[in-house]
């Protein structure tokens, strides 16, 4: 079985494969590398499934990277949310900035990293969720999906985790599964978090597909609320 936590460290992380330091660190240098292997930066809508350039993780969250970043994020939206706050999004300037410091969720909150709730089971789930929020608006064809798994390849990932992204990109969405797979108030937040930072929802089938996962999963539209201020002001045109 592949490291499922290894592969979204690859998809959200900020680590050019084969090359030490981070993408905004060696633009210059690794400019081209950086092209060739989208893999290397942002979110896997924009840079793995290739469904457009969308807007990327930015800052702490961008270091990050991986199940951090998506835990983080929900950590800080459910918290805000349960002292009553209201959401607030960072604006442009300080999003380019790098918005506000995201630290890693405590542990024993259940969106600690190493909570039982984050297994290794469910990252794989997260994976499974972010994967479905890039195929809601149906444009990954036969040359997108090809395109994809060379990405795969270029970034060593591994024979496991390119078999798991083929079957996945092959097989219908099984939303019932992904859903059903998350059991506490954690894991529900951190699947829709992680799904809302796959896309940007720009179409109404993107924003259809947002809408039907809160819902399935029981989110109050204030929690929501929270979630998309929060992941907004970690992502950057």
């Amino acid at each position: 079985m592949f490291d499922a936590r290894k592969l979204l460290d690859q998809l959200l992380g900020s680590q050019v494969p084969g090359a030490g330091g981070t993408v905004k660190d060696r633009a210059g240098q690794l400019g081209q590398m950086a092209k060739d292997n989208p893999l290397v930066t942002g979110a896997i809508a924009a840079v793995l499934l290739g469904t457009g350039t969308g807007r990327q993780l930015t800052g702490s969250a961008l270091k990050l990277g991986g199940l951090a970043a998506i835990a983080g994020l929900g950590y800080q939206a459910y918290k805000n949310w349960q002292d009553g706050q209201q959401p607030q999004t960072a604006d442009a300037g300080a999003a380019a900035s790098n918005g506000p410091e995201l630290l890693p969720a405590p542990t024993g909150t259940g969106f600690g990293v190493e909570d039982d709730a984050n297994s290794a089971d469910f990252a794989v789930v997260l994976v499974r969720a972010m994967i479905a929020a890039a195929r809601a608006d149906g444009h990954i064809d036969d040359a997108e999906r090809e395109a994809i798994l060379g990405k795969v390849k270029l970034a060593g990932l591994g024979a496991d985790a390119q078999a798991f992204l083929e079957s996945e990109l092959a097989s219908p969405v099984d939303l019932d599964a992904i859903v059903g797979a998350a059991r506490t108030d954690s894991q529900k937040v951190e699947l829709y978090t992680a799904s809302r930072i796959a896309i940007e929802p720009d179409s109404r089938a993107e924003r259809g597909y947002l809408d039907l996962l809160a819902g399935r999963l029981g989110l109050a539209d204030a929690l929501v609320d929270h979630i998309e201020a929060t992941v907004s002001s970690a992502k950057v045109a």
